[in-house]
C-alpha cells in the first residue's frame, strides 16, 4: 500500500553498511598479530549506493526488486610489518569511529522520518 520513502531506504542501507564495516574492522583487529594477514575494508557507502541506488522497482515483479546494498571486503594496501601483517590498530580505531558515526547518523535519520510521518498522520507527540 505505502512504499518506504527513499530517504528511509537510504538510511537503512547506511545502517547496514556501517554494521558490516564494523564487522570487517573487528576481524582486522582480531587478526592484528596473525602473520601475513592483509587489512580488509569495504568500499565507501557513497560508491556502493551510487552503483545500486538507481535500480528502483515500483512493483514487486520488476527487475531489481528487493535489491539490497551489499559489498565485498577488499584488501587494503599498507605498510607491512616484519611478519607481513598490514593491520594498524590506530587506523582501525579511526575507521571504527567513522563507521559508528555513520550508523548513528542513519538511526537519527530514521528517527526523524518516523517523527515526521507520525506528525503528518496527526499522531504527534
Amino acid at each position: 500500500m505505502f512504499e518506504p520513502l527513499e530517504i528511509s531506504r537510504m538510511a537503512r542501507a547506511l545502517a547496514a553498511h556501517s554494521g558490516a564495516r564494523l564487522g570487517v574492522i573487528a576481524r582486522n583487529v582480531a587478526q592484528a598479530d596473525t602473520p601475513g594477514y592483509r587489512t580488509r575494508d569495504l568500499p565507501s557507502f557513497a560508491d556502493i549506493y551510487r552503483e545500486t541506488g538507481d535500480m528502483r522497482a515500483t512493483r514487486p515483479g520488476h527487475i531489481g526488486a528487493g535489491h539490497q546494498v551489499e559489498a565485498a571486503a577488499f584488501a587494503v594496501p599498507g605498510g607491512d610489518a616484519p611478519n607481513g601483517n598490514t593491520v594498524s590498530l590506530e587506523a582501525e580505531m579511526v575507521k571504527s569511529a567513522e563507521a559508528r558515526q555513520a550508523h548513528e547518523m542513519a538511526l537519527a535519520i530514521q528517527r526523524s522520518v518516523s517523527n515526521i510521518t507520525k506528525l503528518s498522520l496527526g499522531r504527534g507527540r
